[in-house]
């Protein structure tokens, strides 16, 4: 077994595909700008690091969903523009301002909003959302006008700027379906309010990464990528490298054990899965702690330039491969302490692959990979996003 020169575990992080990504959307949404989003700590990809590339690569703006990111990437020496957009009663609206945050108002945040800004003496950068149809966060139209008023009032008296109207798609990642039509037309409506209302409206933004792709007519001043940015795609017919994206994670680890076993051996907890003819096992020291699926049985894992099936369940740390055959164990071909892919860019099985064996979306794959998966960050056109 030759040394490993790779941590034990990681998801390594290609900065360069991030960056292409980054202008490859500017290309698309031109003349929109863009806004990449890097809430849930980018994903899974590192939020501080994906902000410097993203930046670097020409993204106008950032977003997260909670003030507490906004204020950590502000405190990490990020000055552009960051907008948060999910509040509780619990959220410190006043640290939002202080670090000069964009802030998403739905509707009940606004007082809390200019109180802050009342306290610091100084406004609030402020975006209204008006809920066009997903029915989550959002102000439901027939209280639009009510906060309209209340946000000019407020602004008349200082305490906020009021810069931008945005609302989220529902379908937009299903092209065909007319839903989307009538959002567009309620943002549409929901602008012009605010426009009669007397507020100067800078930016609006509705577009997703699927919008951004199929509906041009989304695009308007902004949009908001998050998932593109990382190089996957929304739509189940179509794969990163048809949008022109360039997977960002890579997931791996090396097999820690490998050993012969004959037919009818039982493997993993509850014997769901036993071997059909004498075969060799490998040991995938990954579990559902790393964030591997549980329910991910029969993903694949890329092992010396083949791709075998996890077999059996997946434990906490660990999960199996099955590698067909017999007479690796003690040769020079044993693939003890080979690295072991389970998705990613290039020749690795794709995250979508893991998606569909987990019943579940590429958002969630990369999103759920546990702190304990080291973050490597690799590129070559310059810094590797983790420098000051």
């Amino acid at each position: 077994m030759g040394r490993v020169t790779f941590p034990e575990r990681a998801a390594e992080i290609d900065l360069d595909a991030l960056r292409h990504n980054i202008r490859h959307l500017r290309d698309v949404a031109h003349p929109a700008r863009v806004m990449a989003v890097v809430k849930a700590d980018a994903y899974g990809h590192g939020a501080l690091p994906v902000a410097r590339a993203a930046l670097e690569a020409g993204a106008a703006w950032l977003g997260v969903a909670h003030v507490s990111e906004g204020v950590a990437l502000r405190r990490a020496g990020i000055e552009a523009p960051i907008l948060a957009w999910l509040h509780t009663a619990r959220t410190d609206f006043t640290a939002g301002v202080e670090h000069g945050l964009d802030l998403g108002i739905s509707g009940w945040e606004l007082e809390h909003v200019a109180a802050a800004a009342r306290e610091l003496e100084r406004p609030a950068i402020v975006h209204l959302k008006i809920d066009t149809g997903l029915g989550r966060n959002g102000c439901p139209p027939e209280q639009w006008e009510a906060l309209l008023a209340r946000a000019v009032a407020h602004q008349e008296e200082g305490l906020i700027r009021v810069v931008g109207i945005f609302s989220h798609l529902a379908v937009a990642d299903e092209p065909a379906r007319p839903e989307t039509d009538l959002q567009v037309q309620a943002f549409r409506a929901a602008v012009t309010a605010a426009e009669n209302a007397g507020i100067d409206v800078e930016v609006r933004h509705l577009a997703n990464t699927p919008a951004t792709f199929s509906r041009p007519d989304c695009h308007f001043d902004l949009v908001r990528v998050g998932l593109g940015i990382y190089g996957l795609s929304p739509f189940a017919d179509q794969a990163s490298e048809d949008l022109g994206l360039r997977p960002v994670m890579t997931f791996s680890t090396t097999v820690a054990n490998c050993k012969e076993v004959p037919a009818g051996q039982g493997v993993s907890y509850g014997y769901a899965y036993r071997t059909r003819k004498p075969t060799t096992l490998g040991l995938v020291p990954v579990g559902y702690a790393d964030g591997v699926p549980r329910i991910a049985t029969g993903a694949p894992v890329l092992v010396g330039g083949r791709v075998y099936p996890v077999v059996g369940r997946i434990a906490m740390d660990q999960c199996v491969i099955d590698f067909g055959t017999t007479g690796l164990v003690g040769t020079p071909a044993s693939p003890l302490g080979e690295r072991a892919v389970l998705f990613g860019g290039s020749d690795a099985p794709p995250v979508e692959d893991w998606a569909a064996a987990a019943q579940t979306i590429n958002y969630e794959i990369v999103t759920r990979i546990s702190d304990r998966v080291e973050r490597v960050y690799t590129s070559r056109e310059g810094g590797d996003g983790t420098g000051s």
